[in-house]
This record gives C-alpha cells, sequence and structure tokens, in this order.
C-alpha cells in the first residue's frame, strides 16, 4: 500500500498546482471497501458549450485517426474479406464515434505475401477490395461525414512482381536495374554457394540479401525476398514516388501514413551490423533463431529527413480538394528516444512529418507509472511545441488485451488505456475492435497460420492473425463481418457477447467509454487545445495530469494503474475550488467535501475545475 501523503508532502504540491490554477493531486491507497458500483450513465456534461476547436487547416493537430485492416472490416460481396463497400457501409458508425480520419492499410494490387504491403501497381485498387470507383466513392461518402481517407504509403519496397522489378531482375544492363539495391556476392563457398555481401537481416528473419541466380547478384530485401527494396540513392525514385504521391492527392485523400519510413536508407559502406548481447555478454536470439542486430547500418540513416520534407513539399501543395484542408502526413516511426522522434517534425523551413508516430508511450508494454509519466512529459516538453500522435495498437502488435491487460480487468485497464490516448495533449491513433474490447485470437495450430512470419517463427512467434481477425459487429453469424461459410481468418469466439451492437446500448461499456472520450476531447477547451502538465508526480500507482487553456475551466485527470482501491484528493486543505465531474468509471464517486474521490481498480475520473 502507498502511505498516505504528508501534510508536508501536500503544501509542496500545493505551491506548484496553484501555480498552474487548477488545484492539487494527491493520492494514496486506502483501506476503504470498493463503492458500490455505480449503474448511472458515465458521462455527466459540461456546462462548457462545444468548441471550434478544428480546422481545415489544423483539424490534425487533434485529430481521432481509426485504423481499419480492410480484409478484416466489413465484408459485402461474401467472398469472407472487407472490402471498400464495407467500409462505405460502417461510415456512419465511424461518425458517431467521433473519428476524424481513417487510416486504410494497402488496398494495392499485390499478390499478397505480406497482405499488401507487397505493392505490385501503386495506382489502382486490388479487385478483392473494389476498384478506382469504389474508392472515389469512399472519399466522397467520407467527406459527407467529415471523415478524411488516409492511405498506406509504402516507399521501402515494392513487390517482385511490381514491373520495375520485373524489369530490374531482366539484367544487369536493364534501365531499371539501379531502382534496387543490389550486390555482388562476397565469395562463394567451397560447394559453390553464394556467400552474402554482409550479416544484415530481414525483420522477418534470416539473411537479408536474396541471391538471384540469373544475373549472379544478391538483392537486399529488409522485409520478406518478395519485397525487394528501392534504391533511394537514385533520384529516378524519388520522383516516382512523388507522382505516386501526386496520383493520390488528386483522388482527394486527406493524406497518407508512410510505412517503414526509416529504413529507406542502408549505410552505402556495407560494413556488418553489431550484435545485440545479454546482460553476460551473450549474443541475443530472436524469435527466427538468428542473432540479434542493433539495425545501426539499415535504420534512420542519412537521406531519410530530405525524402519527408520532398513528400512534405509536395502535399502542401494540394490544398484544393473533394475535401479542403492539411493533408497529414503521418510516419511509422519506431525510434530509440524522443529526441529522434522531434527530429521527425523537421523545422519551419524544411518541415517533415505532422504526425510521426510516437510509439514511446504506446509500446511501453506494461502498466507502469513512472514509465507513462516519464515519457508522457517527453512528448509534451520534447517535442518542441508540435502534437504528438499517441496510439497503443495496430496491425503488427498484439492487442491491447495482451500487452497490457491481466485477464481479470482487462476492459478496466482499456479505459484507463484510452484515457491517456484521448486525454492528453495531441492527436490519437486506434485501432479497429479497440473501441469494443476485441481480443487478441492466435491461431492454435501452425497449420492455420496466414501471416508468413508466424510459419518462420513458429511456435515462438505465432504471427500476426491474431490482432487481425475480423470485425465483430454483431452476435450473429461471422459477428455480422460476412455472409461467407467461412472467413479469411477466423471469428473469434468472443464475438457472441463482444460486439459493437451489444455496447452500444450498455452507457457502462468500453464503447461508451469510448465515444464519450473522444466527444470531450473534442468539445471541451482545456481536452482540445489546452497545455498540459503532470501532476502528483511521486505517486507511483496513479497518474494524474492537468489540461489548461485561457479563458476556460482547467481539467484533471486521474486514472489508476493498479488493481487495489486508491484515494485521490484532488484539492489543497482549505480550498475555495469545487470540481465538477465530467467523465468517470462505473465505481469512481464524485469528489467528496474534501476533495477526494476514490478510484476503483483502474478506475478513472475526469473533472472539471470550477471557479
Amino acid at each position: 500500500m502507498h502511505a498516505r501523503t504528508s501534510k508536508a508532502h501536500i503544501a509542496q504540491s500545493c505551491a506548484t498546482a496553484l501555480l498552474l490554477g487548477a488545484g492539487v493531486l494527491t493520492a494514496a491507497a486506502q483501506g476503504a471497501k470498493p463503492s458500490p458500483r455505480n449503474r448511472a450513465p458515465m458521462v455527466q456534461q459540461a456546462a462548457t458549450q462545444p468548441a471550434a476547436v478544428t480546422s481545415d487547416r489544423d483539424w490534425w493537430k487533434n485529430a481521432v485517426i481509426y485504423e481499419i485492416y480492410p480484409r478484416s472490416f466489413q465484408d459485402t460481396n461474401g467472398d469472407g474479406i472487407g472490402d471498400l463497400n464495407g467500409i462505405i457501409r460502417r461510415l456512419d458508425y465511424l461518425r458517431d464515434l467521433g473519428v476524424d480520419a481513417i487510416w486504410l492499410t494497402p488496398i494495392y494490387p499485390s499478390p499478397e505475401v505480406d497482405f499488401g504491403y507487397d505493392i505490385a501497381d501503386y495506382r489502382a485498387i486490388d479487385p478483392q477490395y473494389g476498384s478506382l470507383a469504389n474508392f472515389d466513392r469512399l472519399v466522397a461518402e467520407a467527406g459527407k461525414r467529415h471523415i478524411r481517407v488516409l492511405m498506406d504509403m509504402v516507399m521501402n519496397h515494392t513487390s517482385d512482381k511490381h514491373p520495375w522489378f520485373v524489369a530490374a531482375r531482366s539484367s544487369k544492363d536493364n534501365p531499371y536495374r539501379d531502382w534496387f539495391v543490389w550486390q555482388d556476392a562476397k565469395g562463394f563457398t567451397k560447394d559453390g554457394k553464394p556467400i552474402p555481401p554482409n550479416n544484415w537481416q530481414s525483420l522477418f528473419g534470416h539473411s537479408a540479401w536474396q541471391w538471384d541466380a540469373p544475373t549472379r547478384q544478391f538483392y537486399y530485401h529488409k522485409f520478406y525476398s518478395e519485397q525487394p527494396d528501392v534504391n533511394w540513392h537514385n533520384p529516378a525514385i524519388h520522383a516516382a514516388f512523388a507522382d505516386i504521391v501526386k496520383f493520390w492527392l488528386g483522388r482527394g485523400v486527406g493524406g497518407f501514413r508512410f510505412d517503414a519510413i526509416t529504413t529507406l536508407y542502408e549505410d552505402p559502406s556495407l560494413a556488418d551490423e553489431g550484435t545485440i548481447r545479454d546482460k553476460d555478454g551473450k549474443p541475443v536470439i530472436n524469435a527466427y533463431g538468428d542473432v540479434q542486430l542493433d539495425g545501426s547500418k539499415t535504420d534512420n540513416q542519412p537521406g531519410l529527413h530530405e525524402v519527408v520534407n520532398e513528400m512534405r513539399v509536395v502535399s502542401d501543395k494540394f490544398n484544393k480538394s473533394v475535401f479542403p484542408g492539411t493533408r497529414v502526413l503521418i510516419g511509422e516511426t519506431y525510434l530509440p528516444n524522443v529526441q529522434e522522434l522531434a527530429k521527425m517534425y523537421g523545422t519551419v523551413a524544411r518541415p517533415e512529418f505532422h504526425l510521426p508516430m510516437d510509439t514511446q508511450i504506446g509500446m511501453i508494454n506494461k502498466l507502469d507509472v513512472a514509465s507513462f509519466r516519464a515519457k508522457i512529459n517527453d512528448a509534451q516538453t520534447q517535442l518542441h511545441g508540435n502534437p504528438p500522435l499517441l496510439l497503443f495498437d495496430n496491425h503488427d502488435n498484439p492487442r491491447i488485451d495482451v500487452r497490457y491487460g491481466d485477464g481479470v480487468h482487462d476492459t478496466e485497464i482499456a479505459r484507463a488505456i484510452a484515457t491517456v490516448l484521448f486525454a492528453t495533449r495531441g492527436s490519437a491513433l486506434f485501432y479497429y475492435g479497440d473501441e469494443i474490447g476485441m481480443k487478441t485470437t492466435p491461431p492454435a495450430r501452425k497449420e492455420d497460420v496466414k501471416d508468413p512470419v508466424g510459419i518462420i517463427a513458429w511456435p515462438v512467434f505465432k504471427g500476426r492473425d491474431g490482432e487481425r481477425t475480423p470485425m465483430q459487429w454483431n452476435a450473429t453469424t461471422n459477428a455480422g463481418f460476412s455472409t461467407a461459410a467461412s472467413t479469411w481468418l477466423p471469428v473469434p469466439p468472443t464475438y457472441s457477447t463482444v460486439n459493437v451492437q451489444a455496447q452500444q446500448s450498455d452507457p457502462d461499456s468500453l464503447f461508451a467509454w469510448y465515444q464519450s472520450l473522444i466527444q470531450l476531447k473534442k468539445t471541451n477547451p482545456a481536452l482540445a487545445r489546452g497545455q498540459q502538465a503532470m501532476l502528483d508526480s511521486q505517486n507511483p500507482k496513479v497518474l494524474s495530469w492537468v489540461r489548461r487553456v485561457s479563458g476556460s475551466p482547467a481539467v484533471i485527470v486521474s486514472a489508476n494503474f493498479t488493481a487495489e482501491q486508491q484515494t485521490v484528493s484532488l484539492a489543497a486543505p482549505g480550498s475555495e475550488s469545487k470540481v465538477k465531474t465530467l467523465l468517470k468509471t462505473p465505481g469512481a464517486a464524485d469528489p467528496a467535501t474534501n476533495g477526494s474521490i476514490v478510484l476503483g481498480p483502474f478506475g478513472v475520473y475526469i473533472g472539471e475545475i470550477q471557479p
């Protein structure tokens, strides 16, 4: 149990909090019995009128972005695979949830080795999803609902079936040869096998060099061998991708998420990468049985920032479309520290991403208050005033239940995570199904695995199928996702109780919590535009912060990161400040006369400081 905060500590905290104009939050675990479950609606509306917190130019600074994995969202033609018409069918749902933009993982023609991330044609739609006409309708219908459509832009590699690479591997003299990364063998073994140029590895296991026997050279692939890396040292690549970006901007897209962006360049010296070692000095072995390398020669290399700036210049020129406003550039940026993340925004003179993903927070993967507090503070103070883009989930990682849940309080923990996502300053990105608490459901047998990396690494790693299962809309056959006899991935058995339809009618559901948080994020001035400061910074069990904006009441947020009941003091002794409840989890009490509230296991309280 956390000892009750001393009077001296309260006085010190009060002095800090009064400077913020928001009272003080101090917390201690109490031995009181849990409060009875509060069945009243979680949301209590503030007196504040909805504020105009976004504009066509600045919409991205407080945006709510929803990632859709199209194969798994909604099937309308009965083939067991989601499609564009299915997304159109669910646009009203997304509007009512409060979504500003949808990011679609790749829907281009593809052999589907990596489920769309191996692209064979950047200017068309894969027939399994529909047509360009279907896409144009999606953009138009989404625009009517004030939802932007963001495309996935994959510039690190193509499919080996892309015409560029088909031409490149036809001969060493082909004009497209230098569009990819080719190298001679380092040598040959006694039995004539070619030796790769260096020790670089694919992120999907084993050597990153594939021998091409007809032309007797290796080509480089950071991912699957069917995904050859393009050569960004060739100016023709820059021009080609600028034209691709223009093509989709011309069709009215609201921007792009740039996949694996930090892997564009490799060290031209071809030097070996270093080995990661454990505390005993032994090499770390990864899930594929390979020695783990440090990525020092193939990630975040010189030249990257110039490319991002080029794409930003291209997109900034498109300021008129079916749905006007800033075309946002989002970066998939797994970086080692906040200093490297800050560089991805560029400068005023040479802007880069509007919103590089802040994986520093979302991938902590444990409910550690100190880590959250430190990383959130970094995002608020070390990004030169730029809005962070927070996320906790995506199609490449197990869902929130695996990385943060305890198997008992998964829904309560999901509420706490959502509170960090939507009530901190910046934009928020979340993954389809998070709003209803969909669970990771990996295949039980190797023969059922669809994701190739799961086949390679089984059973140490079962692949990414578990986080890509069909959306659970209702309790009917296939969860309302498809009328097919079978779907591309099986619908998890949880669909009978965990589904949109069941949660939409329950005011205490996780869906209701998401919807209420998003509403507050958009309509409460402090949560929409306010600056942020952490409070009660020595508390190891409760994460608390304040949001403030001139001319409107400050908002305080407190989230219990433990399975034990905690008491939070919201005001200093003798303070006349009153707190109006905006949102609270079931079981949380309104502030008592002394300003304290009780938070149940993983409970959350959000309140507005009244004058």
